[in-house]
């Protein structure tokens, strides 16, 4: 469903005036938010038609902020221009993706070293490197290669 001329001026008063250097004009805006409430699509998947998705969508988060959409919307059912009405909304994983770290997931902090260590007792860990035994190669005995190098032709 898309607003007509006729049906934009209707709610004109509602909306803020427009100023300054504006790529598109309220009506298409409107347009756009009602094709995302009817088709549920996401805000990147607007049609090219409508114009920029992060546009629309910036401006429809400063309308919903400022209370211009609710006003909007109550006029445009008042009217019986528009028949849509979210009421309640439900989200899960399936439609909502989170970021690891809100999954429950181990965070990544940095140790905190104790102000005196003494106090804090003796570490639990400690970690010893170790060199294995290896002999050395004697010193009368040169090191022969059993194995001709690579790339070299016999």
């Amino acid at each position: 469903m898309e607003l007509t001329e006729a049906q934009c001026e209707r709610i004109a008063p509602l909306l803020p005036k427009q100023r300054g250097n504006v790529s598109l004009p309220n009506i298409q805006v409107l347009n756009a938010i009602l094709y995302v409430a009817e088709h549920g699509c996401k805000w990147r998947g607007l049609p090219e038609r409508f114009g920029n998705w992060h546009t629309i969508y910036t401006r429809m988060n400063r309308w919903s902020k400022n209370g211009v959409l609710d006003r909007v919307f109550a006029h445009l059912q008042r009217e019986q221009i528009v028949r849509i009405k979210v009421e309640a909304m439900g989200l899960d994983s399936t439609s909502v993706k989170v970021h690891p770290d809100g999954a429950g997931a181990r965070k990544k902090t940095a140790r905190k070293p104790s102000a005196s260590p003494a106090a804090a007792g003796p570490p639990s860990f400690i970690w010893l490197p170790r060199m294995p035994e290896r002999p050395l190669p004697s010193a009368s005995r040169p090191a022969t290669r059993t194995t001709p190098p690579r790339g070299a032709s016999s």
